[in-house]
């Protein structure tokens, strides 16, 4: 019980893990080949990378590669425990038959062996054969990928698609793994006084790498989708068509801040040709360093937050059938639009007795019908929750304006959100219901998630409310802690799944879940940058970043406050 209602949450999980491992660990190499230069390295020509920048770039290549390879020997012995627990047995031999197995085995292994050889390649960062047996390895493992996704299953054109999903996937791995490359840069220039030299001509060098795999990552996109999804209503009815949908607008975020780190490495480049001596330092008649410079590693963390996010979403897709295989299921362009249009909040809970009732009701009737006392409960719940983060994005709102310090005690709403959620979110189970705590947890996947909920609550209010307390007069790590919960929160919310199964109803209410997810991805967004932005001297545009997030906030509260369980 306990796997059976966890498997498709830590598949999820772990099927992102598995493609962040995998950009870090591709990446890792085309970053030494195209920006590092390696080759010249080896050759000793001019304007080659310092030798620590492949050092590093070795080293986050291993742990990439020591995370694919963990991600993926988790999933196969997870899907290897569930099918125990199905069936009372595990037919080992047909079990380790199939091609998720077969595939995912020998993409475990080779991601070892990259790991093996990532730690060859840093005791000899220069040495070019290294680099390429990395390379090889490398394409072997984007190879063996190809058997693990939908297209393995298609009846047309499964070859066709299953290149266009590994170009797809590589496109994505290069670039991410830049902009992996480059966070690890800039940080350790901050201890290096040669790679913070070499960082702005890093910038410079990726930003048509960046630019060419953004090109290919949307070409094998769109093919894919117009195969995957068949019409415009299975891209706005179907779980798998929103999937999609959240992934274009993640992206269409990232490319903003791509677009600033591009302007910005261009004007440095011009600056450096200016100055005739490689941007070290002004000479006389030149031009001034690009201010916009200093804020580029602040955007790029940005952009890792968009990414990663993008990713968990990707691997989220291969846990839904494709839209254009459930055309019986697909949900009406107006139903969806239902679920986010204004309405008046429930304020009247029905009684814990009359929902209990109603749940013993509901699990005798095929196809899960709700009760009117759960449908009532799950609105109230939502409704509420709804005004708490409304009164608090207001308030939020308020402190940004002169004498009104007042309403930064705004986090408090989380807290208090936290105890409603504790009692209320899933009224079956613990403290409330009769089901124990440790079998509710761990026995439904959906309970567990609610769980996470309310403890990163918690987390949320008792955090922020001491960050926002000290202002500017602390300046250490929990800082940062609101905007890492709500990144994982949003990446909880962008996972969540109410079943295994694709019913209208339940992808009605994941349309919900997903919008809110990436609203909290941007409130991640927006917290982290307006913080980085106050610490590198850029007052306006860390209040418009704050402002960002904080109106996010105000959004999920208007999309909850708007929830009703659908009838259909």
């Amino acid at each position: 019980m306990f796997l059976q209602g966890i498997a498709n949450f830590i598949d999820d999980l772990m099927g992102g893990f598995q493609l962040v491992g995998l950009a870090m660990l591709v990446g890792g190499i085309v970053w030494a080949l195209s920006v590092l230069r390696v080759a010249a390295s080896d050759g000793g020509a001019p304007r080659s990378a310092p030798t620590g920048t492949l050092s590093l770039a070795a080293r986050v290549l291993r742990w990439g590669a020591l995370l694919l390879a963990a991600a993926q020997a988790l999933k196969i012995v997870t899907k290897g425990l569930v099918l125990a627990a199905t069936l009372g047995t595990l037919p080992l031999a047909d079990y380790a038959s199939t091609v998720q197995v077969e595939a995912g085995g020998l993409r475990l292994l080779l991601a070892l062996a990259a790991a093996i050889v990532a730690g060859w390649i840093a005791a000899a960062p220069q040495s070019l054969p290294r680099w390429r047996i990395g390379s090889a390895i490398a394409a072997a493992v984007v190879i063996s990928g190809g058997w693990l996704v939908h297209a393995v299953g298609r009846f047309e054109d499964r070859a066709l698609l299953m290149q266009l999903t590994v170009v797809h996937q590589l496109a994505a791995a290069v670039w991410v793994g830049g902009v992996v490359q480059l966070l690890a840069l800039w940080r350790a220039g901050r201890r290096d006084a040669a790679l913070r030299e070499f960082w702005p001509e890093a910038v410079a060098r990726f930003s048509p790498v960046g630019m060419a795999c953004v090109v290919l990552l949307v070409v094998t996109g769109v093919v894919l989708a117009n195969d995957y999804l068949g019409s415009w209503q299975g891209l706005f009815g179907t779980g798998y068509g929103s999937l999609v949908a959240a992934k274009v607008v993640l992206l269409a975020v990232t490319l903003a801040f791509a677009a600033l780190n591009f302007s910005a490495g261009r004007a440095w480049r011009r600056y450096r040709d200016n100055s005739g001596n490689s941007g070290k330092r002004q000479q006389p008649g030149g031009s001034a360093p690009p201010a916009a410079l200093a804020r580029v590693p602040f955007y790029i963390e940005a952009e890792t937050f968009l990414l990663v996010a993008v990713l968990f979403v990707a691997a989220s897709l291969s846990s839904l059938p494709p839209a254009i295989d459930i055309p019986q299921a697909s949900a009406q362009f107006h139903e969806v639009l239902g679920m986010f249009a204004p309405k008046l909040p429930s304020l009247v809970t029905p009684s814990h007795a009359n929902l209990l009732a109603g749940e013993a009701e509901r699990l005798a009737i095929v196809g899960r019908v709700a009760s009117e006392a759960a449908t009532d409960w799950s609105d109230y719940n939502h409704n509420i929750a709804g005004l708490f983060l409304v009164g608090m994005g207001a308030f939020a709102l308020l402190s940004y304006l002169p004498r009104m310090a007042w309403a930064r005690y705004w986090p408090l709403g989380f807290v208090m959100l936290g105890v409603f959620l504790f009692f209320r979110s899933d009224a079956e189970t613990w403290p409330l219901g009769p089901i124990g705590f440790w079998a509710s947890t761990f026995g439904n996947g959906e309970v567990l998630q609610h769980r996470l909920a309310t403890l990163l609550c918690f987390g949320l209010g008792v955090v922020e409310l001491r960050v926002r307390k000290a202002g500017r007069r602390e300046s250490s790590d929990p800082r940062y802690a609101f905007a890492v919960l709500c990144a994982l929160g949003g990446l909880l919310l962008i996972t969540h799944a109410h079943t295994p199964f694709e019913l209208k109803t339940d992808y009605l209410i994941q349309s919900t879940h997903l919008v809110m997810g990436l609203l909290a991805t941007l409130m991640a967004v927006g917290r982290w940058l307006e913080l980085r932005l106050a610490e590198g001297h850029s007052p306006g545009w860390s209040r418009a970043a704050g402002l960002l997030s904080v109106s996010a906030m105000l959004c999920i509260g208007l999309v909850l406050v708007f929830y009703k369980e659908p009838l259909v």
